[in-house]
């Protein structure tokens, strides 16, 4: 019964490998394979290539010092970071709040059968996350320091520690998600914070991994001689890598006793975690009144709550909300300094600067792209707002409605950081902040345009309506086409005609263009909305 719960497990975790969920069946053998292929260059590949490079960068060096124990400690550090980060929401989603927890706790299964299933589920993809960092470190230390049976039998040794650790703190981390997730009224805000935070921690490492490098191989001796005394626990971990075996003894030991707690303590609130609904407040009927609302407030409200309640939606479809202010920002503090260089550079191109700033917002702008899957998300349910007493033209204004709010004031608020800080005419300035707003509506009433013509409503996840169809594919990658134009045509012919009237030209162009559109869903798009 373990193995087919466990096989059970897996198939759940690379489900999108075996079924097409676009197509609603099960794909071709020679499409397995080749996701699989994928898969592995992905992690072998290009995760494994990383960690590789950077474990050749730190080994020699600190191998050479007798330091060995410092690059093992490091690398260890990053495979357990990545293994318990990589895969808490499985521990979270898979181990406490799985979806079939009631279905599997009501058949003649013993619980702990259940719970090793998932432990060892867990095991796995935290060993697979893991391995990517640990498994190319200790190649490389063989390869550099020489092959002794010790080494390897004490790096083996460490590989399965480091996995266990990874266990051990998956379940932990996984624990408080899903006691903080039962106490949550919406999770998809805490979904979309918590992922920006990897998104924004992981390229923060990854542009600073070079400059840790040579700190750290510049001051290892010292960085050393701190880890001995404060943290002499730290130093015999790295030491197994290097085959201490007093170290290997201690910590395996630690690891199996924890280990071993970890399952009594499982044990005993598995069933209370796994069957918990949250916390159900007691409703109790209140009078008041109601407040009315126009039809299309109505249709802007419910295209609101699908955009807030989806975690994929507002991840996939509406980063530029952040991306726009954080770019305005940084603008105010790094502007002028950047003017200045690129005044130097495109002495040639006058207010180049201030346009290619203006295609850049406009960029950004489009990244916010709700409008695009917006009609398709609306699925086997289309028939409702068909059905409603509102016309279909106030339905698409309202999907279209949605990218404009999230869209047009973020990019107004970057436009007029631009025009704080360039060195340009009060005309230039002006048209800064005029211009990317208005490309803002044009690319809205864009995206709903290509929504309607290219619908997806046979889906069985969401999130292929959201990645996966051609309207967003279209929408995202011709609004940047089109800024592309914008930037470059200035380069290569508009900077003849001077900035104020390029951008004037371009500001008359994005309106016109947007009226044309608003016009065709008012009478094209409505009678197609009714034939979907």
């Amino acid at each position: 019964m373990l193995k087919v719960l466990l096989k059970k497990q897996l198939a759940e975790v690379f489900k999108g490998y075996f079924f097409d969920a676009k197509k609603n069946k099960m794909r071709s053998k020679g499409a397995i394979v080749l996701w699989f292929i994928l898969f592995v260059v992905l992690m072998v590949g290009v995760l494994g290539g990383m960690f590789t490079m950077m474990a050749v960068g730190l080994c020699d060096p600190l191998n050479q010092v007798g330091m060995a124990w410092l690059y093992f400690l490091i690398m260890c550090g990053i495979a357990i970071l990545l293994g318990a980060f990589g895969s808490v929401f499985n521990t979270y989603s898979g181990l406490y709040l799985a979806k079939d927890n009631d279905l599997l706790l009501s058949l003649p299964i013993p619980v702990r059968t259940v719970m090793a299933a998932r432990l060892i589920n867990v095991y796995l993809l935290g060993a697979m996350y893991s391995g990517v960092v640990l498994l190319p470190a200790l190649i490389v230390y063989w390869v550099v320091a020489g092959v002794t049976a010790a080494r390897v039998i004490c790096g083996v040794l460490l590989l399965l520690i480091v996995t266990t650790i990874v266990l051990l703190l998956s379940c932990v981390l996984g624990w408080a998600v899903a006691k903080i997730s039962l106490k949550l009224k919406n999770k998809s805000f805490i979904t979309v914070l918590i992922s920006l935070a990897f998104i924004g921690a992981y390229y923060f490492f990854y542009f600073k991994a070079n400059d840790l490098i040579q700190d750290i191989i510049l001051n290892a001796a010292v960085y050393g001689e701190k880890v001995k005394g404060a943290a002499y626990g730290l130093y015999l971990f790295g030491r197994i890598g290097e085959g201490d075996w007093p170290a290997v003894a201690i910590f395996t030991g630690v690891t199996a006793l924890l280990s071993a707690l970890l399952w009594i303590v499982m044990s005993r609130s598995f069933l209370r975690v796994a069957t918990s609904t949250g916390a159900v407040k007691k409703a109790r009927y209140v009078e008041k009144q109601a407040r009315e609302n126009s039809p299309f407030g109505a249709m802007l409200t419910k295209e609101f709550a699908r955009f807030t309640s989806s975690a994929n939606y507002m991840l996939n479809c509406g980063l530029g909300v952040l991306l726009l202010p954080a770019m305005g920002i940084l603008l105010l503090i790094k502007g002028r300094d950047l003017d200045m260089v690129f005044s130097i550079l495109l002495a040639e191109y006058p207010d180049a600067f201030a346009v290619l700033l203006c295609a850049m917002l406009c960029l950004l702008s489009a990244m916010n792209d709700t409008a695009a899957p917006s009609v398709s998300l609306e699925g086997k349910s289309l028939w409702i707002p068909q059905s409603l007493p509102v016309s279909a033209k106030t339905v698409l204004r309202a999907k279209a409605a949605v990218q404009m709010i999230v869209t047009v004031l973020p990019a107004l608020f970057a436009a007029i950081c631009v025009a704080l800080v360039i060195e340009a005419s009060p005309a230039v300035k002006a048209l800064v902040c005029v211009l990317p707003p208005v490309y803002a509506v044009f690319s809205a009433l864009f995206g709903t345009v290509i929504g309607l013509k290219m619908p997806l409503l046979n889906w069985t996840n969401e999130i292929t309506p959201i990645k996966q169809s051609g309207a967003v594919a279209v929408a995202l990658f011709g609004g940047w086409g089109i800024c592309f134009a914008f930037g470059g045509l200035y380069m290569l012919i508009g900077h003849r005609i001077g900035a104020t009237p390029y951008l004037l030209i371009w500001t008359v162009l994005f309106t016109v263009a947007a009226l044309v559109l608003l016009r065709w869903l008012d009478t094209r798009g409505v009678k197609a909305f009714a034939e979907l």
